[in-house]
């Protein structure tokens, strides 16, 4: 099915991230200097789809995520979520919102409490949206999920140090899915497990969209993860979009400078093509988001700046299908 004829979930539109900082001046009435660390970002997801979010450390995509689920205010901007946006709304009709919107975490053993049983941490979610389910309802809804993502029911009052990193991760998936949420968004969920253990939480996820008819939003720095998942993928650099497209037109045809020196440094499992392909590799030092260059954020290191690039900003131009913020792109 085409993205057309899909029904579009949310929609977040010039969202800006920015976080105070405070002078080094001794002078109290210095004004704080804002850090970019999402700076006009717009993304639309449809139902079924998953977007992947690229870029380096730093470039905004956690953030970029966690406002959208609200565990970030918005500096400015709109989250529309199914046509309402969740920026304007109060805590009560927000946290209502929150069982359509779950999050998996990047660390799966720090994002458990240790001091509850797997049973009690898969149900917390239940107990707090539906608190009239009674102790056999909910019991039976978090077993039925354990054995959704392939953890042993009988397991359900053993403690988080007692599991791996793939099976923590498993009873994080678990909770994030009791709700039955229509959107789960991935914060780096595989980058703290062994390789062998990525492919199988991937697939799990990948399993769990199809049948449950989920939507996810995918962060990674592993590209080739990314590929697999995602049907788009959207290019962050410096708090900014730098280019969306479909996950095979992005890593066959990248456009802007910085999408094509990410997917250079890919490896190529062809020992003969990886020894005699052609790396891009990015002159100069990351800006600091605090002081981001004029116009274009990645000019800086782009090999086709001009005097145009720093004069003004270029905006992201194209469809969801591949657009590009480039003024030579």
């Amino acid at each position: 099915m085409s993205i057309a004829e899909k029904n579009l979930l949310l929609d977040v539109k010039d969202l800006k991230v920015h976080f105070p900082i405070a002078a080094k001046s001794a002078w109290p009435w210095s004004k704080p200097t804002p850090l970019k660390a999402v700076d006009g970002v717009n993304i639309r997801l449809y139902e079924g789809e998953t977007l992947g979010v690229v870029g380096e450390s730093g470039c905004g995509k956690s953030t970029l995520a966690r406002a959208v689920i609200g565990l970030v205010e918005a500096t400015d901007g709109e989250v529309v979520w199914l046509g309402q946006d969740l920026t304007k709304l109060d805590e009560v009709k927000k946290r209502s919102k929150r069982k359509e919107i779950q999050m998996i975490f990047q660390d799966p053993l720090a994002s458990l409490n240790p001091r509850m049983n797997i049973g009690d941490i898969i149900a917390e979610p239940l107990r707090t949206f539906y608190p009239e389910l009674s102790k056999d309802e909910v019991k039976s809804r978090v077993q039925k999920m354990m054995t959704k993502v392939g953890l042993l029911p009988n397991v359900i009052n053993r403690y988080p140090h007692e599991f791996s990193g793939g099976q923590c991760q498993r009873i994080g998936i678990a909770r994030a899915l009791i709700l039955e949420p229509k959107l789960i968004i991935c914060d780096e969920p595989v980058s703290a497990l062994d390789v062998s253990i990525q492919a199988q939480v991937v697939n799990l996820l990948k399993e769990l969209q199809t049948e449950m008819g989920l939507s996810l939003i995918f962060i990674a720095h592993d590209l080739s993860v990314v590929k697999h998942i995602s049907d788009r993928v959207l290019v962050m650099y410096l708090g900014n979009a730098v280019e969306l497209a479909e996950g095979n037109a992005l890593f066959d045809e990248p456009r802007h400078p910085y999408t094509k020196a990410l997917m250079s440094a890919v490896p190529i499992p062809d020992p003969d093509i990886e020894r005699n392909k052609e790396i891009q590799l990015l002159e100069g030092d990351l800006p600091s988001p605090m002081n981001p260059p004029s116009g274009c954020v990645f000019r800086t290191r782009c090999p086709l700046a001009s005097e145009e690039c720093a004069k003004r900003k270029p905006e992201l131009r194209g469809d969801d299908h591949h657009a590009v913020s480039c003024h030579k792109a």
